[in-house]
């Protein structure tokens, strides 16, 4: 914030910050709110004109809700298909209607006095490339109707099979009837789904009793911040230091520093080829690229298309 100046303007300041300010925010969402809640807290906090998610969690579930702040929604595509890592908690013996705990149990067995080494074997059974029934409640739509309100209305509609893929669990503790293990998954896969297949192979049933996500497209825990955290940092005025500016945010993407002259055919729309970006560290074509300027300030990201020689557009920033 400038010194020397009069309240009022360091105010009306913050104001003007407030308004420009494009990052991404990543949340540690608590249970028993939706993501559509803290996005609208997030939003009112920063007195942001848009805020957006990257990837719903259920409300039971808690963990990292990564927030795009401002012009920084149009990165949101760029993390809507990245990695994912949970902690998750199965309940065997109970089955339910939703697969996880908020739902009606639909059936139940006693039986669940299985080996470590059996619990294990059906676990590995499911890393890998596997085929996954979306859940019949779901935030998926048939026909525009969200699967879940189809569901409650007992209409439910079972969507196709797809191909998730799973790369890893590792169980992290056996206390029957609950197995707590940790799962790195593509985006799109159900966790909950993950449970009651794993309890169907086990012969016992069972469900999603807990769920936390740990990381979400190279986000992860220790970047986040509380709903609480945040309204303490809104208050002192610090909470624009856990912005993560946009070119940080597109972590592990190359960059290239543009002249005034490529920034110019830039913001004109220009059609760019490889001669326009000729650098010595970047040569990755099929690849996306973010383009900077000399402030290192987001301007645009491309994406070289090897068969026209050219580069895409994929999204553009313009002065502020």
């Amino acid at each position: 914030m400038p010194a020397g100046f009069s309240p009022d303007f360091q105010r009306a300041w913050v104001g003007v910050m407030r308004r420009e300010l494009s990052g991404v925010l990543v949340v540690d969402k608590p249970a028993d709110i939706t993501s559509a809640k803290v996005v609208a807290r997030v939003k009112k906090l920063l007195d942001a004109k848009k805020v957006g998610h990257t990837g719903t969690l259920d409300p039971f579930a808690t963990g990292v809700l990564v927030c795009c702040i401002n012009r920084a929604t149009k990165l949101s595509s760029f993390f809507l298909h990245g990695k994912k890592k949970y902690v998750a908690v199965l309940h065997l013996g109970i089955e339910t209607d939703t697969q996880d705990s908020t739902g009606n149990i639909t059936a139940t067995c006693d039986d669940i006095n299985f080996s470590e080494k059996a619990i294990r074997s059906v676990f590995e059974r499911f890393e890998g490339s596997i085929e996954q029934f979306p859940p019949v409640y779901s935030a998926l739509k048939f026909k525009g109707i969200p699967l879940y309100k189809l569901a409650r209305s007992n209409r439910p509609v079972q969507k196709p099979a797809r191909r998730v893929s799973i790369l890893y669990i590792k169980i992290l503790e056996i206390k029957a009837p609950f197995i707590r293990f940790e799962v790195a998954c593509s985006a799109g896969t159900y966790i909950r789904t993950l449970c009651a297949d794993i309890g169907a192979s086990l012969g016992c049933g069972g469900h999603l009793k807990e769920l936390k996500r740990i990381e979400s497209s190279g986000f992860n825990l220790s970047e986040a911040v509380t709903l609480k955290e945040l309204e303490d940092l809104a208050v002192s005025e610090k909470l624009f230091d856990r912005i993560i500016r946009m070119p940080k945010a597109l972590k592990g993407m190359p960059a290239h520093v543009a002249d005034k002259a490529l920034e110019k055919k830039i913001m004109h729309g220009n059609i760019l080829t490889k001669n326009d970006l000729r650098h010595e560290t970047i040569d990755i074509p099929e690849s996306f690229i973010k383009i900077l300027d000399t402030n290192n300030d987001l301007i645009a990201v491309l994406k070289y298309t090897k068969d026209k020689n050219r580069y895409k557009y994929c999204c553009v920033f313009n002065a502020k």
